[in-house]
């Protein structure tokens, strides 16, 4: 594993099993082909036509199409074929902070291959022997990636909160920061990235914050999604996110965007033009 694999890997798809979703004309969505057949039994609602999926020209506004697609989604999670739920809903849009197209249940985003936020927060500790990172590991009985390193924080951004807003409270939940310190969180970087995975498509927008903790601060998981936190080296980081399939899939690109911000790669590595052009690559 390298530091481009991982890369590539969270931006790997065919386009040729994948259907555009329009919604006025414009593309919001990649929908695998073998998912298009379960919205064919609502062609009141959803619409094949020109090689792409679109909506009923009725449903012509946001409240509309929001109200009407969510009782779909709930059939389809009763029936398994959308086999989580989580009861946040996203923003169906290009870029962030436009006005949706519609609002959409977190758990169904990437069946349509419309692009999710998330707020992705390092947890960094200055010692007098170098830069510190405390990691989250996921907890065995998550339903995706269990077991895996994580961030010390990290969640979905949803609809009608702040970013900030969300990094603050995921941080009570997820590792019990008081709001004085998670509030100093810096927005340092965003990354975007399009990849097939075994849900349809994940086309997501990831908002990386540092915050600085204290050394005799010790992260506690309260939600229960975290088995446990796990303090090391920056160095360390960098070696597990470049030899091991050890991080969770996208933590890997956070990971590799804090490395380069504090000079841990640099020029003197052999990918790393190629490491800057992918990892910072706009997705339209």
């Amino acid at each position: 594993m390298s530091y481009l694999e991982h890369i590539e890997n969270n931006n790997r798809f065919d386009p040729n099993l994948f259907t555009p979703f329009l919604i006025d004309g414009k593309q919001l969505g990649w929908i695998e082909k073998s998912f298009t057949k379960h919205l064919s039994r609502w062609q009141n609602v959803f619409k094949s036509s020109n090689g792409s999926i679109t909506l009923n020209s009725d449903l012509s506004t946001p409240e509309k199409r929001s109200k009407t697609i969510a009782p779909i989604l709930e059939i389809l999670h009763k029936e398994g074929i959308i086999d989580s739920w989580v009861g946040e809903l996203y923003a169906v849009n290009q870029q962030y902070g436009e006005e949706p197209a519609f609002l959409m249940e977190r758990a169904a985003v990437s069946f349509f291959g419309v692009r999710g936020y998330g707020v992705h927060v390092n947890g960094l500790v200055e010692k007098a022997d170098g830069m510190y990172i405390w990691i989250a590991r996921r907890t065995k009985d998550k339903p995706f990636w269990p077991g895996q390193l994580d961030q010390m924080v990290a969640g979905g951004q949803p609809a009608g909160i702040g970013r900030l807003e969300n990094v603050i409270k995921e941080s009570a939940e997820e590792a019990n920061i008081p709001k004085s310190i998670a509030s100093t969180a810096e927005l340092v970087s965003i990354i975007h990235y399009r990849g097939a995975s075994s849900r349809g498509m994940s086309v997501d927008t990831l908002f990386n914050y540092d915050v600085y903790l204290p050394e005799d601060f010790i992260p506690e998981n309260t939600d229960g999604e975290v088995d446990e936190f796990i303090l090391m080296p920056l160095e360390e980081m960098a070696h597990l996110t470049e030899t091991t399939t050890e991080f969770k899939d996208n933590c890997n690109l956070v990971n590799i965007d804090l490395l380069l911000r504090r000079g841990l790669i640099d020029e003197s590595h052999a990918d790393y033009t190629e490491i800057r052009k992918k990892l910072y690559a706009p997705i339209s």
